[in-house]
């Protein structure tokens, strides 16, 4: 089939990324770390509701939850404000104070805080948040929140990505520990990012490899547990270092994605093809055990042709990637296509 320039051109918007290759069916190594978190070491969402004051005309325009809260602050101050009704104020805007608290967090510590306006604030450029305690779910407070507030500008120095979003760099001090007694576990659970039956099995074992004894063992396709051996009692950290870059030999699901709006497909190694023939428009593609002549119109795969070399040819005939959508969800309905399939 000849293809000319602008065949060519149209081939550009079929970009076409395989993942591990198709090479062989060899399982990729990964480190522990990358691959698995241990339960309850995770992050903590605080949140808190604070007040930004130093803006140049662009806060809220007199909404009641603004002036309720400077009414309060007044009052916490020692000035004696009766109600709240002339308490109107542009310089000042009502915020969401949102943080993430890192696992093991210590008193001291400083965080960043995002500021998030909720009334009718224009901008909260230029403005600074007043001291506002943050909450965890259990309704604690664990960090302190205060500062000017940064919304950052894009390269023209002038306009402003989002004005009513903002950040306080190292805005908040944590106040309260998060109690953990890690060091002193007697077993701990690792959670598989990616759950899958044959990772979990291959885990245990190289943990059980590296420890020299069963200390570990796949619960299902996302955990696994592990006792902390006689030797690293007490020192939980040590263990979990000398395991976080284990190698372990990855496996997964053969899987499609595709992106009909950018002409974009992702693949694993184990996506495979049967024997179809397939028609659309003026196109059509036979996968079949043996060999034969194609036409303008007819393109013949082998049998052990893969979902690479589909998309290949779908490439070189010049299909659009809403034909690559249709193409698949009929490769898939008829069981020709053997993998997941997931259409972004």
């Amino acid at each position: 089939m000849n293809i000319d320039s602008k065949s060519f051109a149209r081939l550009g918007a079929l970009a076409v990324v395989l993942v591990a290759a198709l090479q062989g069916g060899a399982a990729e190594a990964a480190r522990l770390k990358d691959i698995a978190s241990v339960k309850g070491v995770r992050e903590n969402v605080l949140i808190g509701y604070g007040v930004v004051v130093g803006l140049k005309g662009t806060g809220d325009s007199g909404t009641d939850v603004t002036g309720q809260s400077l009414a309060r602050l007044f009052s916490k101050l020692g000035l004696d404000v009766q109600g709240n009704a002339g308490i109107k104020s542009k310089n000042a805007a009502a915020v969401i104070v949102t943080a993430k608290l890192p696992p093991f967090a210590r008193s001291g510590n400083r965080i960043d805080v995002t500021v998030s306006s909720i009334g009718d604030s224009s901008s909260l450029e230029g403005g600074v948040l007043l001291v506002t305690p943050l909450k965890a779910g259990d309704q604690n407070v664990y960090a302190i929140a205060q500062g000017p507030v940064s919304i950052g500008a894009v390269a023209d120095g002038t306009t402003k990505n989002f004005p009513t979003v903002g950040r306080v760099v190292s805005g908040a001090s944590i106040e309260k520990d998060v109690d953990s007694n890690f060091s002193g576990k007697k077993s701990f659970r690792l959670s598989l990012h990616n759950p899958d039956f044959t990772t979990a099995a291959r885990l245990a074992v190289t943990i059980n490899g590296e420890l020299g004894g069963k200390f570990a063992t796949a619960r299902d396709s996302g955990t696994v547990d592990v006792v902390v051996p006689f030797n690293y009692e007490g020192n939980t950290v040590e263990l979990l270092a000398a395991l976080e870059s284990m190698q372990v030999n990855v496996d997964g699901k053969a899987k499609v994605v595709l992106n009909e709006r950018t002409g974009t497909i992702v693949m694993g190694e184990r996506v495979t093809l049967s024997p179809v023939a397939i028609a659309h428009g003026d196109l059509s593609i036979e996968v079949k055990g043996g060999s034969g002549s194609g036409s303008d119109r007819l393109v013949e795969l082998k049998g052990s042709a893969s979902v690479s070399d589909l998309v290949k040819s779908l490439n070189a005939l010049g299909v659009q990637p809403r034909d690559l959508t249709a193409i698949f969800q009929a490769l898939r309905e008829t069981g020709a296509l053997q993998a997941d399939l997931e259409i972004l």
